[in-house]
C-alpha cells in the first residue's frame, strides 16, 4: 500500500518541466495504486465566466441570471488540468452534501460533479466555499511518486484557507509559505519538505 497524498497540496517546484503546470498549486482530491486525481487551484479560464457557463448548461436564463447570489456572480472558473477540460468539478466545503454524489476529502474538503450542485450554487443553496474547475490533473499509477522523486514536486498539508482563496495569483507563495518554505530560497535541484 502506498502512502496516500488525498487532501495535500502539490506544489510546483522551479524546475517543473511541464509548463502546464508551472508555479502551480494542486489539490489532490484521490491517490491510489490506481494512480492520482486533482485540481490546479492556481489556474483561472479567462474565456469563461460562471454566468456564461450557467446559461451554456441551461441552469439559468435571462430572469434568473439577476438572481445568481453576488458571491457566485463574482467566483472564477479555474482550469483544474489538462484531462477531460470539458468536465466540471467542485470543490468546497462539506457543509453541501450530494448522497452517492459527493466525495468526502479531508479537513471539511468535498468534491462534487453533477450539475445538482450548480443548480444548488445559482440559486444560494450550495455550499459556503466553493471552487469550479473545468478539467482535472490524472497521474497513472507510480507516475505522481516518479514526478515526486524526480523533485518535481512539493507535497504537504492543504490548508483549507488556501485552498478557496480568490487570490489564485499568490497561491503558489501562499501554499509555500503554510508549509514553512520560503519560495526565494527554492531552488531547481531542492529537496522535499
Amino acid at each position: 500500500m502506498i502512502p496516500t497524498l488525498e487532501g495535500q497540496f502539490l506544489i510546483a517546484m522551479p524546475n517543473m518541466e511541464d509548463n502546464r503546470f508551472e508555479h502551480s498549486v494542486i489539490y489532490i482530491c484521490s491517490h491510489t495504486e490506481q494512480g492520482a486525481m486533482g485540481l490546479v487551484l492556481n489556474q483561472i479560464a479567462t474565456h469563461l465566466n460562471i454566468e456564461d457557463l450557467f446559461h451554456q448548461l441551461n441552469i439559468i436564463n435571462g430572469d434568473s441570471a439577476i438572481r445568481l447570489p453576488p458571491q457566485i456572480r463574482q467566483m472564477n472558473i479555474h482550469k483544474g488540468g489538462p484531462v477531460e477540460m470539458e468536465r466540471g468539478f467542485v470543490l468546497h466545503t462539506d457543509d453541501y452534501v450530494i448522497d452517492r454524489s459527493t466525495l468526502e476529502i479531508q479537513n471539511g474538503i468535498c468534491l462534487t460533479a453533477t450539475l445538482e450542485i450548480l443548480k444548488a450554487m445559482a440559486e444560494g443553496r450550495g455550499p459556503q466555499q466553493a471552487l469550479l474547475a473545468l478539467g482535472y490533473s490524472g497521474w497513472a499509477p507510480g507516475q505522481l511518486e516518479a514526478e515526486i522523486q524526480a523533485n518535481g514536486w512539493l507535497t504537504g498539508p492543504a490548508d483549507q484557507s488556501i485552498v478557496f482563496d480568490p487570490d489564485a495569483g499568490g497561491l503558489w507563495h501562499k501554499a509555500l509559505l503554510s508549509m514553512g518554505v520560503d519560495p526565494a530560497m527554492l531552488f531547481g535541484d531542492a529537496g522535499h519538505a
